[in-house]
């Protein structure tokens, strides 16, 4: 993947704005945001792509992540625009 390619926008069904790809992939911290493999995988195979530039101890730890149920993603939208203000 080109660096140019990471800055390509898509809408983020997360967070209702566009994100690029650089983004969904430290979504999580060093872990890219859980929905990055169905948002992403129209464009290019970002599954392979993960699987080669995470380390396997990544790979691992995001494949298991369990993505947070609505509730808490709610709650966590709202204490970060909080925070902005």
């Amino acid at each position: 993947m080109k660096a140019d390619e990471q800055n390509l926008l898509i809408r983020c069904p997360k967070l209702g704005d566009e994100m690029t790809l650089s983004y969904c992939l430290r979504e999580s911290g060093d872990l890219p945001c859980t929905r990055v493999i169905r948002c992403w995988s129209p464009f290019f195979d970002v599954e392979k792509f993960l699987k080669d530039t995470l380390t396997p101890g990544q790979w691992e730890a995001f494949a298991h992540a369990k993505p947070p149920d609505k509730i808490t993603n709610l709650l966590d939208l709202i204490e970060a625009a909080k925070a902005k203000k």
